[in-house]
Order: structure tokens, then C-alpha cells, then sequence
């Protein structure tokens, strides 16, 4: 049976929440493979927000078994509190419906100290963090000193490295005029928190490989998307992890060859949350008329987006970083009401013509976007069910991305909720 990957293929905040649930109706478990909290993804469903920043999207789906992966860094505070949140909703989340890989590393209180205290003393030179720890507790992981989920059940061992990471952080800490931290408080909690989700907390490669083999469907769920990638994103202004579809083997344990299809997730607009460049930028009516109409506001931070036009040449590049099967293209509906829209097609660098995303932010920052002009429509989107349906030149629109792309769009959505969507592709996921 299939596993599908699904990744982000801008800057993250593509809408993959939404198409994961949808696909999640034939899916057995949906796995996330990285990032942490600094992530959220909205759904709505029958007209009720739902945002979740650890728990995979498939989590309102009865019959899924949701998996957060080795890949993932956990704060337990925040996991918790959306586990508490879920079930005073009516969703009930036992053991058997989300699973935690042994193997995650833990957010602890001095991650997040020390990226709030890194952040504030940058000043000019600031990386736009969401201040939630990600990134120091990858550091950890890297460096050997950090703690995985399994260590909170062995309190022992717990305490005595504990004792010792502790010190060298609290010195850190002072140094950034920052408040030390309390070794007494960090063991209370964090073994209390251990206890409460020691249920849920299972060797995930192995229960992945017996599900592939038993015949049941993955679904592997991205954060952040293509281009905050650690390596291949826009660095530095990055995430802490790798967000390409490669890393759903290495952040779930699960081997590369057992990957079917990869599905990229493009937004019909393009927008960026935080610093760094961003070449179809629009800093005009056209960017507020997308952050207004799209709703384009973090769903984990709440900070107003960034809002451009569509940026193939950027698609095109992460179609090659992710080895893309097909694309689903969503808010298509937020382009409603525009009479001229654009779409990036090339672009000018010291007067020279390239289709290729630059390497670095020196080259990226001189880029001057070449674009494809379309006429816009005015209607509403979201009751259409058939691409014969929509306006004509919406059709035409959608065409000249696929075309540009060279893969198929197997989805549209044209609203926020779950019936708003149109299914163009005509093969079959799971």
C-alpha cells in the first residue's frame, strides 16, 4: 500500500493542514517527520477552527493513528496542553491514537531562554525565530547533549545530565543577561510531564515498517516548507531542520525505498513569514489585498505575512529538491476580485536572465522577478466542484502552471473548509 509524502513548496503556510486531512480519509497513519511548535496548521471543518502546532493534522479522523517522529523536537508542555484542548472538544486522544517516537528530542525551558536572550541581543541582525526553542534544541541534538522523550522514563539518568547540561547553559544564559534557570523545578516538571505521555511513547520505525508491511496507508506530513529548509532554503533565514521530502525517511525511520508519491503544496500566491529576501514581494495594495482576503496571519504566531505573487522559478526548484510526483494548488479563491494577476516566471540578475533559485541571499536579494500577465475573474470559487466550471480564465491560469511545472495538479482548493476543493488529478493516492 502507498505512503505519500506531503511537503510545503514555498515558505511554509502553504495550507498542507488542510490537504493532509483531506487525504488522511484513506489513511491509516499520519506521520510528522520534523520541525517543532514554531509550526501550525489550520483546519476548519464544518465551519470550526482547528490549529494545531505538534499534533498531525489527521488527528479529527476517527479511524487515524497519528505518529510525531525522531524527526520532530517536542516541547511536552505544548504537546500536552493541545492533547487537554482536543479532549475537552470531544476528540479523544489515547495511546492507540497518537504515538511519539522514543527517539524525539525534548524542547527544555533553556532552549527557549536561550533563543529569547539570542534574538533580543542581536539586535539589527535578527533571524525572525519564533523564540519557541527549535533551534537551540536542534544544536543539542547535533551536539550530543540533548534529551529524547525516552529519557524522561528513566529519571536517574534524567537528573545526573541534567546536573551537567544545566550548568553550562545557566552560564550561557548570564552572559546574554538572561535569568539562570532552576534545576529543581526543570526535573519536577519534565518528569511529570514524562509520566503523563509515557503511554504514547513507542519505538515509531518498527510500528511504521509492521504498517507497511500489513498493507496499511502512510501519510507523512511535512512542516515549514521547501525553502526554510537548513540547506536549501533561503539561509540563514531558515528553520532548524530539513524540510524536504527526503527527510520523511531520516524523521520517521522508515527507508527511502518505501516512499510511493511525493505531493508538493503551492500556495496561488506566494508569501514568507520573518526576515530575508523574497523576489515577488508586493508592498503595495496588491500584497495587502492577498493578506487581507487570504487571512494571512501566523497561525502559530500571529505575525501578518509577507504576501507576493507566485514565484514558479522558486516551485520549479523545490519540484527538483523534492523529486515532486504532483502539486495541490490552494487558496485560489483569494485571487478573486483581482483584474490583473501575475505569476514569476524568470528571473534578472546584474542585467542576466536565469530560471534557477540562487544559492545565496547576496544573489537573491538583487533579483528582479519577470512575469506572465493574466486577466483575473471575479467570481466566488468556493461552490465550484469541476475544473469545466470555474472561469475561464482561472482555468487558464492553473493550465499555465502545470504546463510551466511539467506535473500534474492533483488538487484545487478553492475555500477554507473541506468541501471546497476540486480534484483535477485523475489517479488514485491510496
Amino acid at each position: 500500500m502507498p505512503a505519500v509524502v506531503v511537503v510545503g513548496a514555498q515558505w511554509g503556510d502553504e495550507g498542507k493542514g488542510k490537504i493532509v486531512d483531506l487525504l488522511t480519509e484513506k489513511a491509516h497513519y499520519v506521520i510528522r517527520f520534523q520541525g517543532g511548535n514554531n509550526a501550525g496548521h489550520t483546519l476548519v471543518v464544518n465551519g470550526k477552527k482547528y490549529i494545531f502546532h505538534l499534533i498531525p493534522s489527521g488527528i479529527l479522523h476517527p479511524h487515524t493513528v497519528c505518529v510525531i517522529g525522531n524527526g520532530v523536537v517536542v516541547d511536552p508542555e505544548v504537546l500536552l496542553g493541545e492533547i487537554a484542548k482536543l479532549k475537552q472538544e470531544g476528540v479523544p486522544i489515547g495511546p492507540e491514537k497518537l504515538i511519539i517516537s522514543e527517539r524525539a528530542h525534548l524542547i527544555m525551558p533553556y532552549h527557549k531562554a536561550l533563543d529569547l536572550a539570542r534574538e533580543a541581543k542581536a539586535k539589527g541582525g535578527k533571524i525572525g525565530t519564533t523564540g519557541r526553542g527549535i533551534g537551540p534544541c536542534y544544536e543539542d541534538k547535533v551536539g550530543r547533549r540533548g534529551f529524547r522523550m525516552i529519557d524522561l522514563l528513566n529519571p536517574r539518568y534524567f537528573k545526573e545530565k541534567l546536573e551537567v547540561v544545566l550548568e553550562e547553559k545557566n552560564q550561557i544564559l548570564r552572559y546574554l543577561s538572561a535569568e539562570p534557570l532552576s534545576y529543581e523545578d526543570i526535573v519536577e516538571k519534565y518528569l511529570s510531564y514524562g509520566e503523563a505521555l509515557r503511554p504514547h511513547i513507542k519505538d515509531v520505525s518498527f510500528i511504521l515498517y509492521q504498517a507497511k508491511r500489513e498493507g496499511k496507508n502512510l501519510l507523512f506530513e511535512g512542516a515549514q516548507g521547501t525553502f526554510l529548509d537548513i540547506d536549501f532554503g533561503t539561509y540563514p533565514y531558515v528553520t532548524s531542520s530539513n524540510t524536504l521530502a527526503g527527510n520523511a525517511c531520516c524523521g520517521s525511520g522508515l527507508g527511502p525505498t518505501e516512499i510511493d508519491h511525493v505531493m508538493g503544496i503551492v500556495k496561488a500566491y506566494t508569501t514568507r513569514v520573518g526576515e530575508g529576501p523574497f523576489p515577488t514581494e508586493q508592498k503595495n495594495e496588491i500584497g495587502e489585498y492577498l493578506r487581507e482576503r487570504g487571512g494571512e496571519f501566523g497561525s502559530t504566531t500571529g505575525r501578518p505575512r509577507r504576501c507576493g505573487w507566485l514565484d514558479l522559478v522558486m516551485v520549479k526548484t523545490a519540484v527538483r529538491l523534492n523529486g515532486l510526483s504532483s502539486i495541490a494548488i490552494t487558496k485560489l479563491d483569494v485571487l478573486s476580485g483581482l483584474r490583473k494577476i501575475k505569476a514569476c516566471v524568470s528571473y534578472k540578475i546584474d542585467d542576466k536572465e536565469v530560471d534557477y533559485f540562487p544559492s545565496t541571499i547576496d544573489e537573491l536579494s538583487r533579483v528582479e522577478a519577470k512575469y506572465e500577465e493574466f486577466e483575473g475573474w471575479d467570481e466566488d470559487l468556493s461552490q465550484i466542484s469541476r475544473f469545466e466550471d470555474l472561469p475561464k480564465n482561472a482555468q487558464t491560469y492553473l493550465q499555465f502552471i502545470q504546463s510551466y511545472l511539467g506535473i500534474p495538479i492533483y488538487l484545487v482548493s478553492v475555500g477554507p473548509d473541506r468541501g471546497h476543493q476540486i480534484k483535477l488529478g485523475d489517479f488514485k493516492l491510496f
